[in-house]
């Protein structure tokens, strides 16, 4: 946050005046919309074409069909689904959801300090008066973002694809929003002063809320890594019964990586007892386990066998608590207490919304794969 260099609620005057803080506000966060969706989407198109090259050394088709593939994952990434013979495709890869909030985050928060230099200083807005800067940044942000996704709907999409325009406009603002927004407003120096004014119990829910989440999910990925591990040969004959060349097999690998942040949710969904589907009529759960007939995936080698659990499984329900216990530790000693009740509704407060984002997550890993079952 280069435009507080002086104290945490003033903005400095000599940043205020220097043109390297006052560019272009509207033209800036537009464009700057555009470099954070065009840098993933171009990341995308060229590994589709990289893909089209290693699955037959480009002996079928053309290079555009490698680059509507990378159009139609990017589109994936940004909640659209697709149709492949019929069949709708509607879960989203998170990777690449995960890849396109990086860069939203980069590019607004160097965009944020661009323009941290307009509207009132930390003064002015301690008086009351209203500051734009952020929402007009962040509504021009949404539109470069938005146009991107339009083009792109526009000039890989056809009619036996069919990806849902309204459904990646709708995530493309809300990646705007929900990541752009606070970077533009770390960058621009707006969230210090903001944050100023937030008291002390607002602050140390809020992380409490971001260190259980890190904690359990991090608890949830280290879950899911010994599951595999633990079946890791079956993964492996997947791959075998396939009967992939080195370029297919290093495509399907690619794809596997694609989707490891949805099997880590599942993975947490698992650990606190609901578990998941795997198609309809389906259920993996600590308790018990129903599958039916599934892909050929290696990511489904980690699923526990079908039937009734094991006894100690039912005593991975407690891991939850625990990990949110320890995060909420962890909080507590950057904004210590002196009350216990105030530290203990801090620590219940910030678990609730954890609770409430990891549903939220959650709802976005699943989708449709498929046809019949696997819708």
């Amino acid at each position: 946050m280069t435009s507080l260099l002086n104290r945490p609620d003033r903005l400095a005057p000599d940043d205020r005046t220097d043109p390297r803080h006052r560019r272009p506000l509207l033209v800036l966060s537009a464009l700057g919309g555009v470099a954070a969706a065009g840098s993933t989407l171009i990341v995308c198109l060229a590994l589709g074409v990289v893909g089209w090259f290693l699955t037959d050394a480009g002996a079928h088709g053309e290079p555009r069909d490698g680059l509507e593939a990378g159009a139609l994952a990017w589109l994936l990434g940004h909640g659209s689904g697709v149709r492949v013979d019929g069949a709708a495709v509607t879960v989203a890869p998170l990777l690449i959801t995960l890849v396109a909030a990086w860069a939203t985050w980069r590019i607004g928060h160097r965009i944020g300090d661009s323009i941290s230099g307009h509207g009132p200083d930390s003064d002015a807005i301690s008086d009351g008066e209203r500051d734009w800067t952020v929402p007009v940044a962040m509504s021009c942000f949404a539109v470069g973002y938005v146009v991107v996704t339009l083009l792109t709907v526009a000039l890989a999409a056809t009619p036996a694809t069919a990806p849902d325009t309204a459904r990646a406009v709708l995530w493309s603002v809300f990646l705007s929003i929900v990541v752009g927004g606070p970077a533009l407003a770390v960058g621009s120096g707006r969230a210090a002063i903001w944050a100023a004014f937030l008291p002390v119990s607002v602050r140390a829910v809020a992380t409490t809320c971001r260190s259980v989440l890190v904690w359990y999910l991090a608890a949830a990925a280290i879950a899911l890594l010994v599951a595999l591990a633990v079946d890791f040969g079956t993964a492996v004959n997947v791959l075998s019964q396939l009967h992939l060349d080195a370029g297919e097999a290093a495509l399907f690998l690619v794809a596997t990586v694609l989707v490891l942040p949805n099997a880590v949710l599942f993975s947490g969904s698992y650990l606190l007892g609901p578990g998941f589907a795997v198609g309809a009529g389906t259920a993996v759960t600590p308790t018990g386990v129903a599958l039916g007939a599934l892909p050929m995936f290696p990511l489904l080698a980690a699923l526990p066998d079908n039937g009734s659990a094991a006894g100690w499984t039912a005593g991975l329900m407690a891991l939850p608590p625990l990990i949110a216990a320890v995060g909420a530790a962890r909080a507590q000693r950057r904004h210590p207490t002196v009350r216990w009740e105030e530290g203990a509704l801090r620590g219940c407060t910030g678990g609730v919304l954890a609770g409430v984002v990891l549903g939220l997550l959650a709802t976005l890993a699943g989708g449709a794969v498929g046809p019949g079952r696997m819708r």
